[in-house]
């Protein structure tokens, strides 16, 4: 595999749950997804084979965390961390970008949220 470079501005655009917007790019072991959360966007408490960073860039969400359903507030500027198949789920508060990183690569929550 060679190195690429790629410019969100070219990268296709899905919605996969209402009020989501997201963008990816794949690489062999590795995904980040660029995520727009809009008020009234709930991803279900999921949980997957991936590690997942979430970099919060702007915006508040509300987080549904472990087993027991923790609720934590988040805000721009912080960086969640989610263990391999760790209970999650979100909530926007407020408009809210977030850059998702997952290793390895695999199908994100909102993927089979409404399946």
């Amino acid at each position: 595999m060679k190195a690429s470079i790629t410019n969100w501005l070219d990268t296709p655009m899905d919605q996969p749950i209402p009020f989501l917007d997201r963008k990816k790019v794949e690489g062999e072991e590795m995904l980040v997804a660029r995520v727009t959360l809009h008020p009234g966007c709930e991803v279900a408490v999921h949980s997957h084979r991936s590690e997942q960073i979430a970099v919060i860039l702007s915006g508040k969400v509300k987080w549904i965390l472990g087993d027991e359903g923790e609720e934590v507030i988040v805000e721009g500027g912080s960086v969640v961390h989610l263990p391999s198949f760790y209970p999650h789920g979100v909530v926007a508060i407020e408009e809210t970008h977030i850059i998702d990183i997952l290793a390895p690569k695999g199908a994100m929550g909102v993927d089979s949220q409404n399946s």
